[in-house]
């Protein structure tokens, strides 16, 4: 999203903070419902821009860098490396860390459906339901109905619950929410506050999404691009 950066500040007035360790330890693993989405994300300011590194903590860690929604692929990678380590080796979740970072046009993936809906993101974006071929006005890889993707392990509340990490792009959020704002009326700031409130739980708010493929390759974590 660098390319369109210069259209839109990145405010930092919306940080809420630096993250603690223990909270990033437990976030993977929380008891989520499809119905608590909306709760305050998860934001890094320049002095905890790391902080929320202390949850890769997996022997075998891989980051997937996702800078389109891909059909859900970026989750159905996650999925597959989490379960093909897993038997492969013979070892349980907690021994894997899967890092999604979704930066640029990706992060359409870390919001409800509501945000789909008012900001017509799939017409936005140019991204269909895989079920009514039309431009989707929900969030199709979350909280799906039994036989809606591919695999329904990939979901996104699935990988989260097994310890997937989410990152989202800072500079990318400033930039798509800025863009869909006229299409709700709002000024970029109010849209930039709505967006936020419906970003699913957990999802880290990184400074940049190439900020954190540097971060979690510091961290110990291969490199893997999911489209």
């Amino acid at each position: 999203m660098s390319s369109l950066a210069p259209q839109f500040s990145t405010h930092r007035r919306g940080f809420l903070g630096r993250l603690t360790a223990g909270t990033l330890a437990a976030m993977g693993i929380a008891s989520l419902d499809s119905r608590t989405l909306g709760a305050e994300p998860i934001f890094t300011e320049a002095a905890g821009a790391d902080d929320w590194l202390a949850a890769i903590t997996g022997t075998y860690r891989q980051f997937f860098d996702a800078v389109s929604v891909n059909d859900g692929f970026p989750f159905s990678f996650a999925m597959t490396f989490m379960n093909t380590i897993g038997e492969t080796y013979k070892v349980p979740d907690k021994d894997i860390t899967a890092v999604v970072g979704l930066r640029h046009f990706a992060i359409p993936l870390a919001f409800n459906d509501g945000i789909w809906a008012k900001y017509k993101l799939g017409e936005m974006l140019k991204i269909n339901d895989p079920v009514t071929k039309a431009p989707a006005v929900r969030n199709p890889y979350a909280y799906a109905k039994e036989g809606e993707l591919l695999f329904p392990g990939m979901a996104f509340e699935k990988i989260q619950t097994r310890g997937t990490i989410f990152t989202v792009c800072n500079v990318a959020l400033n930039v798509l929410s800025g863009l869909a704002a006229p299409q709700a009326g709002l000024s970029k700031e109010a849209a930039k506050q709505d967006w936020l409130a419906g970003m699913f739980k957990g999802v880290v708010v990184v400074p940049s999404g190439v900020f954190a493929v540097n971060r979690a390759q510091k961290k110990g974590c291969t490199y893997c691009f999911a489209g």
